[in-house]
């Protein structure tokens, strides 16, 4: 089997309303062993992990614990469960399947930080996950896991729900605080960094609802342990949301270094009606397009380095061949058009334009001067924009470019 279940271990194991079934399957026994423990051996445990960020960018998650644990005054505990990328479903797993193991993530991370307030940011669309984290939250405090003097430690922790109303842009983090803030969900200039100054600008740590999810089994079985699993550069496993033209789409779980091509054969059972792969889109709207003779590459942080992108959300979108690229080019960077908070100029307007240069592909109206333009609007887009949207929503347009450039000059108008 390539699956390990990890994070996905009580799926359909417990009653995810149960705080009593949770606790029943080893639920809270790791924020007892944290709290046991003095701040800076709970932050060494997730250091010895390796454990990087579930969220896309993989940023490792010692570096902002102990980035907001350095830091003093009112601290902030935000859970971005804002999975507005299309082809990604974990998070609402997660959410609506073991919602205990996000709250204790958070709550261990809240005690090793000295933070005391904490939000968990779901899209508005999620409605029966909101109801299911409400009434988590209110269970988990009527047993003393949130709230005051949690656990008779004379710590305190109290977690509010946050909705937003479908933007996309509120996935970025501080569109995300933004919108938690009340105001309107555009991003902010970086540096400081949310540790430094994140809600009301005060020191605020975000991370994934997987990453999370993760923390618990770290200190309850120990950062060394959670390291031998997966890759030495990308440690433990991996949610992966299957889509698209396969047999078996759904949710999977996978320790780092399996293949693309035995997520999609093994687990997804193959493609329906046996078709070619065409190509594979990674992560969703905002990852890159591999071709089929790709699929043998791992999921690894560094491997996907190759074409200056990340994991991502770990979702995988399979499209067979009867589908052509600039159709799924143009789905895409429709979606960014709408998308785009407008706030700056590569990203309102660069969008635009790059949906007029591949309607001009299509419609076989395309120079080569278009070519060279698409390639470099892209790269201008992608270096300038002002947050995470327009950083990785050329991802597609370049992987394309580089890997199906024949099916470009298919187009050209000479």
């Amino acid at each position: 089997m390539i699956e390990m279940k990890v994070v996905s271990k009580r799926f359909g194991k417990i009653n995810p309303l149960s705080i009593d079934s949770y606790i029943k399957s080893e639920g809270y026994q790791a924020l007892e062993k944290a709290v046991s423990l003095h701040p800076t051996k709970i932050i060494e445990e997730i250091e010895k992990s390796k454990i990087r960020g579930r969220g896309g960018a993989g940023f490792p998650a010692h570096i902002k614990v102990r980035a907001l644990s350095q830091e003093s005054g009112q601290k902030f505990i935000v859970c971005n469960a804002d999975e507005g990328e299309p082809g990604n479903f974990k998070d609402r797993m997660l959410m609506e399947n073991d919602p205990h193991a996000i709250l204790e993530g958070m709550i261990i991370i809240a005690y090793a930080t000295g933070a005391d307030r904490g939000y968990i940011y779901i899209r508005g669309e999620y409605q029966n996950a909101i109801k299911i984290m409400r009434a988590t939250i209110k269970s988990a405090e009527e047993n003393r896991f949130l709230g005051n003097n949690i656990l008779d430690r004379g710590f305190n922790f109290n977690i509010e729900i946050r909705s937003g109303a479908g933007s996309y842009v509120c996935g970025e983090e501080f569109s995300m605080i933004e919108s938690i803030e009340g105001k309107p969900g555009r991003s902010r200039t970086k540096p400081p960094f949310p540790t430094e100054k994140g809600i009301h600008n005060k020191p605020t740590l975000i991370n994934n609802v997987e990453t999370f999810a993760n923390f618990p089994h770290i200190i309850l079985n120990g950062g060394a342990k959670f390291a031998k699993i997966g890759t030495p550069s990308s440690t433990g496993t991996k949610l992966i949301s299957l889509s698209g033209n396969v047999k078996n789409k759904g949710l999977y779980e996978v320790p780092f270094g399996t293949s693309i091509r035995d997520v999609i054969f093994t687990l997804g059972k193959g493609v329906k009606n046996n078709r070619a792969i065409k190509m594979v889109q990674l992560g969703g709207a905002s990852g890159p397009i591999i071709p089929e003779y790709m699929l043998d590459m791992s999921i690894d942080f560094d491997r996907f380095e190759t074409f200056d992108s990340k994991t991502g959300t770990g979702a995988i979108i399979v499209i067979d061949d009867r589908f052509d690229i600039f159709d799924i080019l143009l789905i895409n960077m429709k979606f960014f058009v709408y998308q785009s908070c407008g706030k700056c100029t590569p990203c309102r307007e660069g969008h635009t334009q790059i949906v007029n240069l591949i309607n001009k592909f299509i419609n076989h109206r395309a120079s080569e001067k278009d070519l060279m333009s698409l390639e470099n609007l892209a790269n201008v887009i992608q270096q300038t924009s002002l947050c995470g949207l327009g950083q990785t929503s050329m991802t597609s347009i370049i992987s394309s470019l580089r890997y199906f450039r024949d099916d470009f000059f298919a187009k050209v108008r000479y």
